[in-house]
């Protein structure tokens, strides 16, 4: 792989770089698949992981793709959902808020399991080409699903089929799985300063 074209490079010198850059571009585009059903992972202690995910559904649905969503921990649909309203889309919100809010172990993994089955319902239906699973990492690490049995289900998940899931603490046996894992890194976060969170922004 050619390192990066130099700024100090002259302008032939530059030309040639880019020239070369494009072609060994095209030669892996080339060689990539073209349809292949992505396993996605949005993980760390930043902000984002949520909303990155939003962002490929409306990208999906924008294409007419029909998507699910499950949010494991969020007890109402985010603000969001008003605005990607589709009959492309069906959204389960199964949580009772943060699980500090509840202190009811038994009762979250009750909820977890409903959303579970839900999730699976989307990766039968072979007309879902999308799905969303919010927090599910979270659900995860906080064993509130059998870590094996969601892991086999996502081993066997359709070829066509698109999954991510966001939250912090993924585990590493789901992160050597996935096909992109994207760590958001918090640097500053305006809670540690005294600032709610902010509608539109936050929720």
């Amino acid at each position: 792989m050619r390192k990066t074209p130099s700024p100090d490079s002259s302008e032939e010198q530059h030309r040639e770089d880019m020239q070369a850059l494009k072609a060994e571009m095209r030669e892996k585009m080339r060689a990539a698949k073209d349809k292949h059903g992505l396993l996605m992972v949005h993980t760390g202690n930043g902000k984002g992981k949520s909303t990155a995910a939003f962002g490929m559904l409306a990208r999906s649905l924008a294409h007419g793709r029909k998507c699910g969503v499950v949010q494991f921990i969020k007890a109402t649909p985010d603000a969001i959902e008003k605005v990607l309203r589709s009959p492309n889309l069906t959204w389960h919100a199964v949580g009772d808020g943060f699980t500090w809010d509840t202190q009811d172990r038994a009762g979250d993994i009750a909820k977890c399991r409903e959303g579970w089955k839900y999730a699976c319902e989307f990766f039968n239906d072979p007309s879902v080409s999308f799905v969303m699973l919010d927090e599910l990492n979270v659900v995860l690490s906080m064993d509130y699903l059998p870590k094996d049995e969601v892991l086999a289900v996502l081993r066997q998940k359709r070829e066509d089929l698109h999954v991510v899931i966001t939250g912090r603490g993924a585990l590493p046996e789901l992160m050597e799985l996935a096909d992109l894992v994207t760590e958001m890194k918090e640097i500053k976060h305006p809670f540690n300063a005294g600032v709610k969170a902010q509608l539109g922004i936050e929720f």
